[in-house]
């Protein structure tokens, strides 16, 4: 999709002001104290984030993909939690814009673009992360609906959102999405949801979702009846956006913790200077400045392939292992800049150490970045 360059740079600076003016003075308040940060969020539906990728035919803004792992950076160096209230929503979003019937997309994504319903991504397991042959939720047909019975863990958004995105495993024993969809005022009649207490990306629940007999219509299955087995591939399509998203969110850390040690390097002094002008202080943050702008780099090629419509999983793939693992490194070189000050939940430092981990796990590990990059070369440079 094409935007104009000057509306994706307002765009972008415009959010980079709230950021500086309200996220940023704010963020570990929320964080340190596990708190929702509503206001935040609320104002990010005003931006339009939440319709921010979503075509315009559909009520969203309909910008490039660049914009949008910009924008992420900008919101990630404020408060990365921020980033993720966006990613799961829009892998939702995105799913349905693929995959969906036409009467599907007209049906939930208008709703999804203003932030009206809030969506979710529900397809780890305890013992079935990125193994999805291992997965125990089971979607058995009852009449007009299916009836679902499973746990689902690490479930973004999942006590606030209205649709959530299921994958279960149908009688043919294939995976398979269903959109729940909560209507205002509806309980969930047989979901139950525990809290997941986490070591950073607080601010924001992560919870497991319990489901015991919970029915769903049968038309709700995305794609419809053609849908039937085709989870698995809905999901990986839409994981390539989340794994640019976790690659914008890594730079958007990095260059918090980057930015933080630049400041603290010329205004600490020991033995009579700036520890920026001891040369192995000076040499920490060119390396670092070097990871981060590669990382940025990375991310961008790959939210340019994606805006192609083609697959991307291999580049995806690539920006989230070099961006994640970039961003824990510079973190981590951040905090031996700040020295004890670092360490101490006055500066902003360790926060971005807790936070820098989730990068690297979430949408996969950096293993799992490898198997997916490695299967994909072969197929490039297969010797026959």
């Amino acid at each position: 999709m094409a935007v104009d360059a000057d509306v994706a740079d307002q765009m972008v600076e415009t959010v980079a002001r709230w950021v500086d003016d309200e996220v940023v003075p704010n963020a570990s308040r929320f964080e340190l104290a596990d708190e929702y940060p509503e206001a935040m969020v609320e104002q990010m539906k005003a931006f339009g984030l939440f319709g921010c990728v979503i075509p315009e035919q559909y009520g969203g803004l309909g910008l490039d993909h660049i914009t949008y792992a910009r924008l992420i950076e900008e919101i990630s160096r404020g408060f990365m939690s921020l980033g993720g209230v966006l990613n799961s929503h829009l892998i939702v979003s995105t799913m349905i814009l693929r995959y969906g019937t036409e009467e599907q997309r007209q049906q939930w994504l208008p709703d999804l673009a203003t932030g009206a319903k809030r969506a979710c991504f529900s397809l780890s397991e305890h013992d079935a992360g990125s193994d999805t042959r291992s997965m125990t939720c089971r979607a058995v047909p009852d009449g007009s609906d299916y009836v679902i019975n499973g746990t689902k863990m690490w479930v973004t958004n999942g006590a606030r959102a209205r649709i959530v995105a299921l994958m279960a495993k149908t009688p043919d024993d294939k995976v398979t999405c269903f959109i729940v969809d909560k209507e205002p005022g509806m309980a969930w009649e047989n979901v139950t949801f525990s809290k997941v207490e986490k070591l950073g990306y607080r601010g924001l629940e992560t919870v497991e979702m319990t489901w015991v007999d919970q029915r769903v219509p049968a038309v709700n299955m995305l794609g419809d009846e053609a849908g039937m087995g085709r989870g698995l591939n809905a999901a990986l399509s839409a994981l390539e956006l989340g794994r640019i998203n976790i690659a914008a969110r890594a730079v958007g850390v990095g260059r918090a913790a980057f930015e933080a040690a630049m400041d603290y390097a010329q205004h600490r002094e020991t033995f009579g200077k700036k520890i920026y002008d001891h040369q192995v202080i000076a040499f920490k943050l060119a390396d670092m400045a070097t990871k981060l702008e590669a990382a940025r780099l990375m991310c961008h090629s790959a939210a340019r392939k994606f805006d192609e419509g083609i697959r991307a999983d291999m580049e995806a793939g690539m920006a989230k292992l070099f961006c994640s693992e970039a961003a824990a490194e510079i973190a981590f070189e951040a905090m031996r800049i700040h020295g004890g000050n670092g360490y101490t939940s006055e500066y902003p430092i360790e926060r971005y150490y807790r936070d820098a981990p989730l990068m690297v796990i979430g949408e996969g590990t950096s293993e799992i970045q490898k198997l997916v990059i490695a299967r994909q070369l072969l197929d490039k440079y297969r010797v026959d």
